[in-house]
């Protein structure tokens, strides 16, 4: 019998989650392509490992045995992992990263060109999700590590079998038309009579915006609701409205577009999630201590872990 690893990731997360749908959802694959893999590891090992009971999937005796082991042969993969790096006199890996928009241009260019100068064996391939995806990526093995945000005024929450490392905060601006609002600061409170482009309230961003306009005592009135900060800085800069962005968000700035202090500034922290058992890889620290000296020559720097 020869288990895959990649079928035994998504037997756990089937087991975790209860429906194929959901499991493929948190893995980034279709349902059709999990179901298809864990038919093939049923063939594997040579015996019935599932029954569908409506639309969910419960495990059989031998389905759940072989998840227990699927934890334990996982674990030791990536002890294995940081074993061997450990061993090495110039560490060699490949690392998958989870990213979003601001992340990518802002931070990671200038931290992979000095990791690359520094540690020219570690690899690092990144995978842009929405932001409030990245975690759970990350607790499934699809990433071996993201970055995550929390706001001031809306905590993300967390997963005690992650580990947090904060590399950068951040503060939160309004981005106005050109004119349109005086240089300056401005308190949250004047931009309320303006038209807002904003995320929808599913997103942390877009939840975490109208939290702190709820705050200060007003619904921002949503004109144009879209999920890219680019796309919104656009239309900001086309005259349709308001919106706030962070200082790593400045970096996809257009033309047009006022950056106006806010008197009480909403503040977001952005950290490197990673899983508990990966705390000793020697690459992943590598990668950390380039992006916290990205985000510090950038004046963002933190240095914080959280448990």
């Amino acid at each position: 019998m020869e288990l895959s690893l990649h079928r035994l990731r998504m037997l756990r997360e089937l087991h975790r989650r209860g429906t194929v749908t959901a499991a493929a959802a948190s893995l980034h694959y279709t349902a059709s392509a999990v179901s298809q893999q864990l038919a093939q590891l049923e063939r594997d090992v040579g015996a019935k490992l599932f029954e569908r009971l409506g639309r969910r999937v419960q495990l059989t005796e031998l389905g759940m045995l072989l998840t227990e082991h699927a934890e334990e042969i996982l674990g030791a993969v990536e002890r294995a992992t940081t074993s061997l790096e450990e061993a090495q006199d110039a560490v060699s890996a490949r690392l998958t990263a989870g990213v979003w928009a601001s992340v990518a241009s802002g931070l990671l260019p200038s931290a992979l060109t000095a990791l690359a100068a520094e540690h020219p064996g570690i690899q690092v391939r990144s995978k842009e999700l929405a932001p409030e995806d990245t975690a759970g990526a990350v607790r499934d093995g699809t990433l071996d590590f993201s970055f995550v945000i929390d706001y001031s005024d809306y905590p993300m929450p967390w997963d005690p079998s992650l580990v947090r490392v904060v590399i950068a905060v951040e503060r939160l601006h309004a981005a106005v038309p050109m004119g349109v609002v005086p240089t300056g600061t401005v308190p949250l409170t004047e931009l309320a009579e303006h038209p807002w482009i904003l995320a929808g309230p599913r997103s942390h961003f877009g939840r975490a915006v109208r939290i702190a306009c709820q705050r200060n005592g007003f619904e921002p009135k949503i004109s144009h609701e879209v999920g890219e900060q680019a796309t919104a800085l656009a239309m900001v800069g086309a005259g349709l409205g308001v919106t706030l962005v962070s200082d790593l968000g400045l970096s996809l700035l257009p033309p047009g577009v006022d950056i106006v202090a806010l008197t009480e500034p909403v503040m977001r922290t952005v950290s490197i999630a990673h899983r508990a058992t990966a705390t000793r890889r020697p690459s992943l620290q590598f990668v950390i201590d380039a992006v916290r000296d990205a985000a510090a020559d950038k004046g963002l720097g933190a240095s914080s872990p959280i448990p």
